[in-house]
């Protein structure tokens, strides 16, 4: 599991080792140097000869850099540092200068915090220059930067991604893709997308959430012997392969179809019938122990003609799956949706202890609640409070349909621009867990924030949620009884 965490963390647990000498400035470089230097061995057989072009800022993500650069030089690397901002780190301008370095803009030997803004003529033929390398290195903005880039550094940048297009340079960013938020990961200006994120001491939030984490696919973590506290809820984490087939439930010896968890679907309409078969056949895919499904005639005869082992029908269940292909104003699919919230301790048909306590589900057989996955057509149908085992599966559109309805108006664009911050507050006003669907998932609920970018553009495609659905449905049902822990 990949776990970020704020700026301020990380920077509270540098300060003490800064404080006692700690070299960690020496020890970053020394790792970029070395991980860059792999990547030239790779993609141009050798280190000695390589062409590397640094792309310097501020400070001290910009020392890493400059550091980093006059140590691939002196093992032969031909390295160009381009300084993009007003100052530059003075002693890894010495570094680099004494090692072979060629400096573009140096404010010269005597003033090396002096740099003046770059000519136009000189941001081009830095961009270009980058464009043939073989390793260009973003050493412009650590995690102490905020907002966008700016000046030389904007421009640089965005000639660079003009003619990146039609180039194979492979980018290293030293911290972040400079310009990201790096705690929240928007993308207020432009970007150079890193290869691969080295993250020094350990990643911030940003790197994990989007838009940001389109651009920093890869994200490895450099050992500095920053100890940074465990930050408890306020953590972002990526759950990797090992993770999630921890948490997959996973049928004993001695289980029956009820003990594997039972997982009951209203999905599909007689317009929409493929949501039904979608959902249902993920579940049944997906090792649910049995499937019920409760919905049209029209779509339950094309269910059980795709799999015939689902069970028509209301019945005993340890987990809901609710609305995909639904219809609105369909009055049938609204008392459904409506009777199987009340399972979870939600709306007019379950109750509330005055205590504060979700009460039993109306309905739930062993006398206790259920989760309840809420999708598509059954959001509109949402009391107003849930349970956290309620888990909502919007897409960005109807996330801000969903907050606008409840008096937050926001655009579509505006929660795509900054999906953690939208999903988190529906989290808060609804009470229920919120999945917020895109090309980076971002989940949201009482163990903190999870973000997932594993997903090919391919599942850009219609039924991709009714399938995502269903999935949930079966882990939700295989461990109701941990989903439903207070």
């Amino acid at each position: 599991m990949i776990e970020a965490v704020t700026s301020d963390r990380i920077r509270a647990a540098e300060e003490p080792l800064l404080a006692a000498g700690t070299p960690l400035m020496e020890r970053a470089a020394h790792q970029v140097a070395r991980r860059v230097a792999d990547v030239l061995r790779a993609r141009a057989g050798a280190v000695a000869g390589a062409r590397v072009v640094v792309l310097v800022g501020a400070g001290n993500n910009g020392g890493d850099g400059l550091h980093a650069a006059a140590l691939l030089a002196r093992r032969g690397a031909r390295v160009t540092a381009a300084l993009l901002a007003e100052r530059a780190h003075a002693g890894g301008v010495a570094a680099a200068r004494a090692a072979g370095v060629r400096l573009v803009a140096s404010p010269g030997k005597d003033r090396p915090s002096a740099a003046p803004d770059v000519p136009r003529a000189a941001q081009v033929a830095v961009a270009r220059e980058s464009l043939a390398a073989h390793v260009v290195v973003d050493a412009l903005c650590g995690i102490g930067a905020r907002g966008a880039l700016r000046g030389s550094a904007a421009r640089v940048v965005r000639e660079i991604n003009r003619g990146r297009d039609g180039s194979d340079t492979f980018v290293v960013a030293v911290d972040v893709p400079s310009g990201i938020g790096v705690d929240d990961g928007v993308v207020p200006g432009p970007v150079l997308a890193a290869d691969v994120v080295l993250a020094c001491g350990g990643p911030v939030a940003g790197l994990l959430l989007p838009p940001a984490a389109r651009l920093a696919p890869v994200v490895e973590v450099l050992d500095l012997g920053v100890d940074v506290p465990d930050p408890g809820e306020q953590v972002v984490r990526r759950l990797e392969d090992a993770d999630v087939r921890a948490l997959w439930p996973v049928p004993h010896a001695t289980d029956d179809k009820y003990a594997r968890g039972v997982v009951a679907i209203v999905a599909g309409s007689r317009t929409y019938p493929g949501a039904g078969v979608l959902c249902a056949g993920a579940a049944v895919a997906s090792g649910a122990g049995m499937v019920r499904y409760v919905g049209p005639r029209r779509a339950e005869d094309l269910v059980l003609a795709a799999h015939p082992e689902v069970v028509p029908g209301d019945g005993h269940a340890q987990a809901w799956v609710v609305g995909p292909g639904l219809e609105p104003d369909d009055e049938d699919a609204e008392r459904l949706v409506r009777a199987a919230l009340g399972r979870a301790g939600a709306g007019s048909e379950a109750h509330f202890a005055a205590t504060g306590v979700w009460g039993s589900g109306a309905g739930a057989t062993d006398g206790g609640v259920v989760p309840v996955v809420v999708d598509a057509g059954a959001l509109a149908l949402l009391p107003t409070r849930c349970a956290p085992w309620v888990v909502l599966t919007p897409h960005a559109g109807e996330l801000a349909r969903l907050l606008t309805s409840r008096g937050r108006p926001v655009s579509r664009s505006a929660v795509e621009a900054a999906p953690a911050e939208h999903a988190a507050e529906a989290a808060r006003l609804t009470g229920a867990t919120i999945l917020l669907k895109g090309a980076t998932t971002v989940v949201v609920g009482r163990g903190g924030v999870l973000a997932q970018a594993d997903a090919p553009a391919w599942l850009a495609t219609a039924g991709a949620g009714d399938v995502l659905a269903g999935l949930l449905g079966t882990l939700l049902a295989g461990r109701a009884a941990d989903a439903v822990r207070d």
